[in-house]
């Protein structure tokens, strides 16, 4: 298993490929980021970002999200995956956040959990960077990296990932962690084809070894 100081290393070696990396979610509001991250499930940002502009338009808060109407909604998310389910989520939840919680969105991981199609992913994400409480997120790219280097075993659950990454990486950089560890993920080690030979985080890769080796 990578150390913690070797998995420090590798972070400060992925922060200088990715000084910039950022949620790349196109949203003006904590609502609309909610609505937009919990759109994304199963689905690329880009392709969520294709859909917004037209749905936050329609729909631009809470308020007019919660009155609106199922068929509506669902024609404009009609590009998006699983969008039938997914525009009944985000209606339910603007009435969650309509009713319960007086127009404003929860800066509380547990009960942003009781709205509609979101779990701990998608709280930790809305509560980074729509409010800058520390927290990370971990989708599919950040549990490939952590299992690849080896950080956790291969079999770890992604709570387990989380609580793995929040013990080894200091709070003030959970944040930013996400971020640049999506970014490695999505663009540098992808899960087919990592560029593994021209990685410069392979002296301390177990997965990126056994590749280069062969």
């Amino acid at each position: 298993m990578l150390s913690k100081k070797r998995f420090l290393a590798v972070l400060d070696i992925i922060g200088e490929m990715f000084p910039e990396a950022h949620g790349e979610l196109d949203a003006k509001t904590p609502f609309q980021l909610l609505i937009a991250v919990i759109l994304s499930a199963q689905a690329t940002d880009k392709g969520v970002n294709k859909a917004t502009p037209a749905l936050f338009a329609a729909y631009p808060d809470s308020k007019q999200l919660a009155q609106a109407n199922l068929s509506e909604v669902e024609a404009l998310i009609k590009t998006i995956g699983l969008y039938r389910s997914k525009a009944k989520n985000i209606i339910k939840t603007a009435m969650m956040i309509e009713e319960e919680f007086g127009g404003e969105i929860p800066r509380d991981k547990q009960l942003l959990q009781t709205l509609p199609g979101v779990g701990r992913k998608t709280a930790n994400v809305v509560l980074g960077d729509a409010f800058g409480i520390p927290g990370i997120a971990v989708d599919t790219h950040v549990e490939r990296i952590s299992k690849r280097l080896q950080l956790v075993k291969q079999s770890a659950t992604v709570t387990e990932v989380e609580e793995k990454l929040m013990k080894v990486v200091p709070e003030s950089e959970w944040i930013v962690t996400h971020h640049r560890l999506i970014f490695f993920g999505r663009y540098h080690c992808t899960a087919r084809a990592p560029k593994c030979a021209a990685c410069p985080v392979l002296p301390y890769c177990h997965f990126g070894g056994k590749i280069s080796s062969k």
